[in-house]
């Protein structure tokens, strides 16, 4: 269990063979990407974000995404392949960014980095829809605004998911704006072009068909200034599609293992 700047970070690792570490969405933990390690194969360590699972809460003092940034670059010994999800994408596309050395392999899904889209119409749309939950958080409504974040990105209907998860994604919220102001302003730079150009790995970008229309301007976005990436697009999937479709998606990263080794 690693220490990140006196957070305790639960970590485990499965399998064995060539090393990935997966990163989770915000509001879930590491155990929701089991299936999908198991399903891509090789030796995959997994961690709990600072505030989800068995890892310590954040102690709202620390930059939350330079925390989770941090703690995959704990999780890799040498060269990694680094495979995130929405939240966990962003944190791990900085981590390529700035630790070239730590990363030979790059899977981003959903990565929501909304600073890459900024001046499309699907951005203006994001905000747009977003802001009857920054209207709950500034009330303090902390259940409506999970339930109103749920709606837009989760994959079961509030009404379907049982009372003692819905307390749990309350009491998790402040997590969403903790990581806020990193994916909606990067003010460290990491998606201008500038940078993403000097990115020389291979980069698989995943999305679901059906998901908020931001992702496909972000997945343009990154794939127009990263040298080597494809976007691959899965039809009848929305945000949660590492989840909901473990198979397809693991498919997809297996292929591109074979192309890059």
């Amino acid at each position: 269990m690693p220490e990140i700047s006196g957070h305790r970070v639960h970590a485990v690792t499965v399998g064995s063979g060539t090393p990935a570490v997966m990163i989770h969405c915000a509001l879930s933990r590491h155990d929701a990407l089991l299936p999908l390690a198991e399903a891509v194969g090789g030796q995959v360590k997994l961690f709990d974000m600072p505030g989800h699972g068995r890892s310590d809460d954040w102690d709202g003092k620390h930059d939350y995404q330079t925390l989770v940034v941090d703690a995959a670059a704990a999780c890799c010994d040498g060269p990694t392949h680094l495979i995130g999800h929405s939240f966990g994408g962003t944190a791990a596309l900085r981590l390529a960014v700035e630790r070239p050395d730590l990363v030979n392999r790059l899977t981003l899904i959903e990565p929501v980095y909304f600073a890459a889209a900024k001046g499309t119409a699907e951005h203006a749309m994001h905000a747009k829809v977003f802001r009857p939950f920054v209207g709950a958080m500034l009330t303090g409504d902390e259940t409506r605004a999970a339930e109103i974040f749920n709606a837009l990105w989760g994959a079961t209907p509030w009404a379907d998911i049982p009372a003692r998860m819905q307390a749990r994604l309350t009491q998790r919220i402040h997590l969403i704006v903790a990581g806020g102001g990193a994916i909606e302003e990067d003010a460290a730079g990491i998606t201008s072009a500038a940078r993403l150009d000097a990115l020389g790995i291979p980069v698989t970008l995943i999305r679901g068909a059906d998901t908020q229309p931001v992702m496909k301007a972000i997945h343009d976005a990154l794939a127009a200034r990263i040298p080597n990436a494809t976007d691959h697009v899965i039809a009848g999937a929305a945000h949660m599609v590492p989840i909901t479709h473990v198979e397809e998606v693991a498919a997809i990263i297996r292929a591109a293992d074979q192309e890059t080794g």
